[in-house]
Order: structure tokens, then C-alpha cells, then sequence
């Protein structure tokens, strides 16, 4: 059971990732380095992590979000919203930073907003039981 919640919560994590890295290679809008940036965390901030640590502390995140929303069943509506309002109480932190966008820019909103929908879709994908399946 505890290799399936990491496998779930590092597929959608990485889903995550690899969105925002694209949206942020194709239109130049820094919303991957919004989800890695801890430019706001006490004393992690004064270190200059390579990438990859970084996608390593988003994935952790992931994982503790993914058991917190697979403890029960939901609809894959449930998990779609909770994905999205983990994007909206998260991009604020984009004031806290010089490197990410600013808080109205709506391009990067609406790619934060989007990897995160998609990030709760992927989450629903493993929770969600078909009729199929529960039977």
C-alpha cells in the first residue's frame, strides 16, 4: 500500500511538473520555477539548490497532498477543485519572489491554474473507482 501512494503521488507531481515546465519552455512565463521556488522558506531560502532538489521537495509536497486527498474516496470533480484550490491558495506566494510572475499576470494564473486541474485529474484517476471496479 505505501508504494502505491508514492507512485501516486509522484505521477501527479511529475504530470505537474512536466506541464508547467512546458507551458514555462513555450511561453516564457516562469510559472515552472513558481512551483519549485522557496525563495519564502526560512533558512531553505538562503541555499541555491540545483533543480533537481528542488523538483525533489515538490514531489515530497505531492505526496503529502495525495494522501491527504486519497484518505477517502471522492468524484474525480472532487479531486479536479481540490487541485485547483491548492493552485489558488498557492500562487500568492509568487509576490514572495523576484523570479516568478507577478500576481496578475493571468497567463501565468491560468497555467498554474490549468497544471493544477490537471494535477487533481491525474490524483482522481487513481482514487476513483469505476462501477466496474467497485463491484
Amino acid at each position: 500500500m505505501g508504494q502505491t501512494i508514492l507512485l501516486r503521488g509522484l505521477t501527479s507531481g511529475c504530470v505537474l511538473g512536466l506541464f508547467l515546465k512546458a507551458a514555462q519552455g513555450f511561453t516564457g512565463t516562469n510559472v515552472y520555477v513558481l512551483l519549485l521556488n522557496v525563495d519564502y522558506i526560512p533558512i531553505l531560502n538562503r541555499i541555491a539548490f540545483p533543480e533537481s532538489v528542488e523538483f525533489g521537495f515538490h514531489l515530497f509536497i505531492s505526496i503529502l497532498i495525495s494522501v491527504i486527498l486519497g484518505a477517502r474516496p471522492h468524484s474525480k470533480a472532487f479531486y479536479i477543485f481540490a487541485g485547483m484550490v491548492i493552485g489558488v491558495v498557492l500562487y500568492p506566494t509568487t509576490l514572495l519572489s523576484n523570479r516568478t510572475p507577478g500576481l496578475l499576470d493571468f497567463k501565468a494564473m491560468f497555467y498554474w491554474l490549468v497544471g493544477h486541474a490537471l494535477y487533481g485529474y491525474v490524483l482522481s484517476i487513481f482514487y476513483t473507482k469505476t462501477k466496474h471496479e467497485a463491484a
